[in-house]
């Protein structure tokens, strides 16, 4: 049976700031609703679950982010997840300019949590933390461009 990954899903505080944060890295908003009912809550395991959504694209068509804000129940804010623990890790996105990305950040509040690292004359990418203190990594091949 084929498989895909279809997107990436964040439940968020403000969604309208962090799909900013998004478009203006590169990523297109192709899609946003709000969501309730029997459905939603057999869906998700929530009763009376009520919540704005937005899906957003990377430019090649692959990538997919489905933003969730939550208006009932309420959002349950979390510490932000540590590199090393288990679970749900970090969304990573290759760029063309690791440093164009960096100022997109820095201009919404967002650092690279140590710097910008080499990985091997490969890679240059760094982590830090996005909306609501999610990890994030961008990472730009210093090489040819993969596929």
């Amino acid at each position: 049976m084929p498989i895909r990954l279809d997107n990436v899903g964040i439940a968020v505080s403000d969604i309208e700031a962090t799909i900013a944060f998004f478009t203006d890295l590169g990523l297109t908003l192709v899609g946003r609703d709000t969501v309730s009912g029997e459905w939603a809550d057999t869906a998700v395991s929530l009763d009376g679950n009520h919540a704005k959504i937005a899906v957003l694209q990377t430019p090649d068509g692959h990538g997919r982010i489905e933003l969730f804000e939550y208006l009932h129940p309420d959002a349950i804010p979390t510490t932000p997840t540590l590199a090393n623990e288990i679970g749900m890790h970090r969304v990573a996105f290759s760029v063309d300019d690791i440093d164009e990305s960096l100022a997109i950040a820095a201009r919404h509040g967002y650092l690279p949590l140590r710097g910008v690292a080499n990985y091997q004359d490969v890679y240059k990418l760094t982590y830090l933390r996005g909306p609501d203190g999610f990890l994030l990594m961008l990472a730009q091949a210093l090489g040819p461009a993969s596929d």
